[in-house]
């Protein structure tokens, strides 16, 4: 945590990832040294630990901070970053965080995103950082960044689900009232107003077309839900969501196949006709282009620990 450190940045992955019984992490927060650190918008934190907490941690978050782009985190800093990284722990930043890893070289030739309003401030103080403004989060493997506060939440799922699967990763949402899964790839900010009542229309398809994953779903089917033309559905919808209505469907399908993999004995051919994809070849086609991997190495990967 760096002096102004964002209270939303900070707040998501500590809440995202807290110490619980039912998970299986441990969350710390540190600081260039413990004690005190002036945080943004009028707040402060009282850090337990310092900079060789990173040498414990398997996952390092970064929150943004204020002022990234006049100088850079404290050398101590940067150099406890890289050691981290070189030893093999996954470094995440949220917003402007994503100025701290650029300025240990970890991001060189790299893509990565930060908040909108300071995409520009990054890719003229890292011009080797491929800097993409239209994405909600980056992850490069081992290290991630993602855009303003909100996106914080899409990316520490993001992390979750590669953790510890689907059904863990839903299960935060709920507990969080998030959304179980926006695509990294959409837009993160769309330069017009979107009236709210068609807002919560489009958001209410969602949720009855999750709830119906196993029958047909056609764009025809889902416009008429949201009482606009399919047209003017499929338009909108990419904008919520950064993908196409059926793309979406897809991946809510292939997403509950993955919690029946984790969570039920049934076999591959049950699971295709349960989540609407009919037999287990067209899952399994759909599984490998989306995940890379096959259902049941997918099942093998979440059963073996038990």
């Amino acid at each position: 945590m760096l002096e102004g450190a964002k209270p939303l940045d900070v707040g998501i992955p500590a809440q995202v990832f807290a110490t619980r019984a039912s998970m299986p992490y441990e969350v710390r927060v540190c600081g260039p040294a413990p004690g005190l650190v002036t945080g943004g918008d009028g707040l402060s934190y009282g850090v337990a630990h310092g900079l060789d907490a990173l040498e414990w941690a398997d996952t390092v978050f970064v929150p943004g901070y204020r002022f990234p782009d006049r100088d850079d985190p404290p050398q101590a800093v940067l150099d406890a970053l890289i050691a981290a990284h070189a030893r093999g722990a996954r470094l995440a930043a949220i917003s402007t965080g994503a100025f701290a890893l650029a300025a240990t070289g970890l991001l060189d030739g790299k893509r990565a995103t930060t908040h909108w309003h300071y995409t520009r401030a990054l890719m003229a103080r890292h011009p080797l950082v491929q800097v993409d403004e239209n994405v909600l989060f980056v992850d490069e493997g081992s290290v991630l960044t993602s855009a303003g506060a909100a996106s914080g939440i899409d990316l520490c799922l993001h992390i979750l689900r590669g953790d510890l699967g689907v059904a863990a990763s839903n299960h935060a949402a709920r507990r969080l009232v998030a959304a179980p899964y926006r695509s990294g790839g959409q837009a993160q900010y769309v330069p017009r107003s979107v009236p709210e009542p068609l807002g919560e229309r489009f958001a209410a398809t969602r949720e009855w077309a999750l709830h119906r994953l196993g029958e047909p779903l056609t764009l025809e089917a889902l416009a008429r839900h949201a009482a606009v033309s399919p047209r003017t559905f499929s338009r909108r919808f990419a904008e919520d969501t950064g993908y196409t209505p059926m793309q979406w469907v897809m991946r809510a399908r292939v997403d509950l196949a993955r919690e029946l993999l984790e969570r039920s004995e049934r076999s591959v051919e049950q699971i295709a006709t349960d989540v609407g994809l009919g037999t287990g070849a067209n899952l399994r086609l759909h599984f490998q282009r989306i995940l890379g991997t096959t259902p049941s190495e997918y099942r093998r990967t979440f059963t073996r620990g038990e």
